[in-house]
């Protein structure tokens, strides 16, 4: 008689607008059997690459994918080629990426028909995220009806602020009426990096207080006490805080009026130039960190202020939230930007010696796909580069909710 083989698989998908990221991981060991992207979903020029980990065989398709449902319904067919399709007995669940919980959703949730209602009204205040993720969600249950489904959200994490970060100084009724409140993002990320930091640092989570610094196309930062988030960079959208590949961060308010009442723009076109026109973007014309630092070597201006500019907000996060922690253990840099850019961790610390941070050059300049420390030995605050890992903190999240019950 054969023995039953234990659920430990998650598959985890991520479904944006027009693509779909997946990750197929064995809990065990948190190994990675298999990972792919289906990228601009609905248009005839759409892409779709599959890689099987434990064979080291990769496929491309290129060709017209309709839409989700399609695109979900062809990374269930490349799994099936490799032995690993969604029936196996050996998946546990399937964990999706939501972008946007509100303060309903504190951690990860068993989703159902409840769940799935309130991801829908809170399209509002994620207009550009939860639908895709909705989307992904409803056909990934369409797929395995009976297999737990679970949302892990990019803002559970900084649910623990206290009230006086998480507020905005507006008419408290009407805040709560249009759920207007700082919710922040990159949870996930946030997450595993301030939990691997301390770990770096040979310590519980709950010992360690970390500034934790996402920096890709979008970033944020936060500021994580023993192990708790306690401020974040993001507010109601990922359009707060720091400046980003083309979003603008911060900036004063009235400058929406103005462009409404002097430029005579309307709320899209001013949308659309806070979010896709501006952060380095709109100074340089390029939102590539390696790029701008090209034209800066080549003696560029516009390049140079918009990295300037970029290093200024950086700096007044990093002090802000030192004075929101009181005492910090680590300022960890992650993301695209944060692992591979020795320029910009060098430029944000520099200056910041009189709060106990450094940067060794040396360690600074080596590039790895390991978390390690780039401060030189002793300093009173540890600088890091932590890889993050969202897809495993997801699968984590999710094996955790429902692998004790297989």
């Amino acid at each position: 008689m054969t023995a039953t083989r234990a659920a430990t698989r998650v598959l985890v998908l991520n479904s944006g607008s027009s693509s779909v990221k997946y990750q197929l991981l064995d809990m065990r060991d948190a190994g990675r059997l298999a990972v792919g992207l289906v990228e601009r979903i609905g248009e005839q020029t759409s892409r779709f690459k599959h890689t099987c980990l434990t064979t080291g065989d990769t496929r491309e398709h290129t060709g017209p994918i309709a839409d989700h449902d399609a695109a979900l319904k062809a990374v269930a067919e490349e799994l099936s080629r490799d032995g690993l399709g969604l029936d196996s007995p050996e998946l546990a669940a399937i964990g999706h990426r939501v972008v946007h919980g509100g303060m309903f959703f504190t951690e990860p949730t068993v989703i159902d028909d409840e769940v799935l209602s309130e991801i829908e009204r809170l399209i509002p205040v994620a207009p550009l995220h939860n639908p895709a993720n909705l989307t992904g969600i409803r056909t990934a249950r369409g797929l395995r009806p009976d297999l737990p489904q679970v949302a892990v959200f990019d803002t559970a994490f900084h649910t623990t602020m206290p009230e006086s970060a998480a507020r905005y100084a507006i008419d408290p009724k009407i805040a709560d009426r249009h759920r207007i409140r700082r919710y922040g993002f990159h949870g996930t990320s946030h997450a595993y990096v301030s939990r691997e930091t301390a770990r770096l640092l040979g310590k519980d989570p709950s010992e360690v207080n970390v500034i934790v610094l996402h920096l890709g196309n979008g970033a944020s930062a936060s500021a994580v006490a023993g192990g708790r988030c306690v401020d974040t960079s993001m507010g109601l959208t990922p359009l707060e805080g720091l400046v980003m590949g083309t979003r603008s961060g911060d900036v004063d308010p009235a400058v929406i009026f103005h462009l409404a009442r002097v430029g005579e723009m309307s709320m899209d076109e001013i949308d659309t130039l806070l979010n896709k026109r501006s952060g380095l973007f709109g100074l340089c014309g390029d939102n590539d960190m390696r790029e701008i630092r090209r034209r800066i070597d080549e003696g560029d201006e516009a390049a140079a202020l918009a990295f300037d500019i970029y290093i200024h907000r950086l700096k007044k996060y990093i002090g802000a939230y030192y004075a929101v922690l009181g005492e910090v253990d680590a300022v960890a840099f992650t993301a695209g930007v944060g692992e591979n850019a020795a320029p910009v961790r060098a430029a944000a610390i520099t200056g910041l010696e009189s709060l106990g941070l450094a940067v060794d050059p040396e360690l600074n300049a080596v590039r790895a796909d390991r978390a390690r420390i780039i401060s030189p030995k002793g300093a009173r605050v540890a600088v890091a580069v932590v890889p993050t890992d969202e897809e495993l903190e997801i699968a984590t999240q999710t094996y955790a909710l429902v692998g004790k019950n297989n």
